[in-house]
């Protein structure tokens, strides 16, 4: 629940801390919790790759383009197991404004260190390539690598190109444009690569809107398009700069216990690690020397050598090879607002995890002791029990057994039982045995046994499973109660008037919550059980016939008594001549007079069809994963 709705980059860890996988996410709360939802997950290696991991991290990031490109560099950086293997040694895309006399604009992905300019970094090519364009349409500029010295231009060394008449360029290689105003043109083409493009966008919307009047719509198509494009680019990135080479970032917060530092491991001016430091604070030290601790220790755990820090407030370090850096804006700055943003979440989180530990805490006594007061216990019941059983018809009876401990199931101690003395539909002698059952074991195994034990039923099954507990001497160590369902009925044993607990208690919910449970385990085993022998036909109980040689005569007849309407060539087209020899032999030998099987002792072997509504209904539910006894 503390997983905020924010983009970001995601780990997975191994129990060894290792870094199985990475991810990015617009919204980090959806797309962690698509990894433990109920859905079977889309992929036999995503089901694993969860399976493998024993934790996860994330650092929140300001935008969508962000996560993509620091999910990016910490794949190359790390090469986790579960991701795509990233094979080409392609970098990011940029678009660089030359450092030249008539400077060109160009897209690349070599970020040269010869006092260019270059912007980006961009989350694809295409998107590069569009904003490059919309910019040249804009200002037309030249594409030519000429040397446009003053010198070349006035001894006429050039003369235009395609691109003059085309009107993509006005000329400056023949001195057509004037230096002041070609620089004037890259002044705007900085400002919207900035991402400061106000003027820009007003431009364009007036042209749009003349188009659409004018009934010119492709084109106002075209201009909206590019308006789109505009709205969603970003001119920077905080976690990939050119501009910043190796430095480490530190924020600090705090609350009256402890403090949290934040640290971001800045190499070659990408993000390629995070992590959170937490401390326990002392009386005497201030924030300025619990960060000054942190950071020692920090950079000597991750094996930085960075020579310069980035932190909110001067710091004075015991190493005068370190600079330290409080920036107040531009990109470093960026990086320590991004820092300031995940200790702040980091902080957060933890004051929410323990507010809802004391307040669960706090909640679960409440219930439980008003649970207690309710039934008249003598102890608070910590350790709740409740039995129910199914059957359909008196066929696979089954029982479930389910654990409460401090109000929540604990489903590690879910057990299910088959009923093994008890003929036909019979729910007080199913009751009586499995109680019986079940606590003959926790007395033999020594294990505690629980405070409250509830049976799903009125007084008829609470008197069964009172003669167990009766006959393993047990009374006076447990409470037991039964739930009737209809009106929501508390009995005790030996008392024919019921308790009706207030229908908006929180204990009678607690109780209600129990007994649904059970229910819901008993019908999943008991469906279970019934699903697997719908497949066991009269046809698997013939010798050197199996159960797959069955599903194929099921699946290609449709049951029992279509197979016996069928020919002896029809059948061998399924199974072959030799099992066919065995199913005719089994089933009497002759063929009737109408081609098929004598029908009469199909009858007497029972019909089991697996018509579809069979088939849809047992394929909604999954098999238990509980332990059974």
């Amino acid at each position: 629940d503390t997983i905020p709705h924010q983009p970001g980059v995601y780990k997975f860890l191994s129990e060894d801390g290792e870094i199985i996988y990475v991810g990015k996410a617009k919204s980090l709360k959806k797309r962690l919790a698509s990894y433990f939802g109920e859905k079977k997950h889309q992929s036999y290696k995503t089901g694993i790759m969860v399976r493998s991991a024993a934790n996860f991290e994330y650092t929140l990031v300001d935008s969508e383009n962000d996560a993509l490109l620091l999910e990016n560099m910490l794949i190359k950086k790390i090469q986790p197991r579960y991701n795509v293997t990233w094979r080409d040694d392609k970098s990011y895309s940029y678009i660089c404004v030359k450092k030249e006399r008539f400077p060109r604009v160009f897209f690349t992905r070599q970020v040269i260190r010869d006092g260019s300019t270059y912007f980006g970094p961009y989350a694809s090519k295409a998107r590069a390539k569009v904003v490059l364009e919309v910019v040249r349409k804009l200002f037309p500029l030249r594409t030519c690598a000429f040397e446009l010295s003053e010198k070349n231009i006035e001894r006429g060394k050039f003369k235009v190109c395609l691109e003059f008449h085309i009107k993509n360029c006005m000329g400056p290689c023949e001195g057509l444009e004037s230096e002041d105003d070609y620089m004037e043109k890259i002044r705007q083409v900085k400002n919207i690569l900035k991402g400061n493009f106000r003027e820009v966008r007003l431009h364009l919307n007036e042209r749009m809107t003349r188009h659409a009047v004018e009934m010119e719509f492709e084109k106002a198509q075209d201009i909206k398009g590019k308006l789109t494009f505009f709205d969603d680019y970003q001119g920077k990135s905080t976690v990939v700069s050119q501009t910043i080479g190796d430095v480490d970032v530190f924020h600090i917060s705090e609350d009256p216990k402890r403090a949290y530092v934040h640290y971001l491991k800045v190499v070659s001016g990408a993000i390629i690690h995070s992590h959170t430091m937490e401390m326990i604070k002392n009386l005497n030290e201030d924030k300025e020397q619990i960060l000054i601790l942190a950071i020692d220790h920090i950079r000597e755990t991750f094996e930085s050598t960075s020579a310069e820090i980035i932190v909110p407030f001067e710091i004075h370090l015991p190493s005068s090879d370190i600079s330290v850096t409080v920036p107040q804006r531009g990109e470093k700055k960026a990086l320590l607002d991004l820092a300031e943003k995940n200790v702040k979440h980091y902080l957060f989180k933890k004051q929410q995890q323990e507010l809802n530990q004391s307040g669960r805490a706090n909640s679960v006594e409440r219930i439980l002791k008003t649970l207690q007061q309710d039934l008249n216990m003598n102890e608070v019941p910590w350790h709740i029990e409740c039995f129910d059983n199914s059957n359909l018809h008196g066929t696979n009876a089954v029982a479930s057994c389910v654990v409460f401990r401090n109000a929540k199931p604990s489903k590690s101690d879910y057990r299910k039982f088959n009923i093994k003395s008890v003929e036909g539909s019979n729910d007080f002698a199913s009751m009586e045995e499995i109680v019986y059952r079940r606590y003959h074991r926790l007395l033999e195994e020594g294990k505690s046994l629980p405070q409250l034990i509830i049976i799903d039923g009125g007084k008829g099954q609470l008197s069964a499973a009172m003669k167990s507990i009766e006959a393993l001497g047990i009374t006076e160590k447990v409470t037991v109660i039964g739930i009737a369902k209809r009106l929501e009925e508390i009995y005790f044993p030996g008392d024919s008037i019921p308790l009706y607990i207030n229908k908006k208690s929180e204990s009678l919910k607690l109780v209600q919550q129990a007994r649904n449970e059970a229910h819901r385990f008993a019908i999943t085993f008991h469906r279970q059980k019934r699903g697997k022998e719908v497949t066991q036909t009269a046809l698997t109980t013939i010798a050197g016939i199996g159960e797959k040689t069955a599903q194929k005569l099921l699946i290609h007849f449709g049951s029992v008594a279509r197979l016996g309407q069928a020919t002896q060539e029809e059948i061998e087209k399924v199974i072959g001549k030799s099992k066919t020899a065995v199913v005719l032999k089994h089933f009497g030998g002759p063929i009737s007079d109408s081609g098929g099987i004598d029908n009469s002792s199909i009858v007497a072997a029972g019909d089991h069809s697996l018509d579809d509504s069979e088939q849809v209904e047992d394929s909604k539910f999954e098999s238990p994963t509980e332990n059974s006894e």
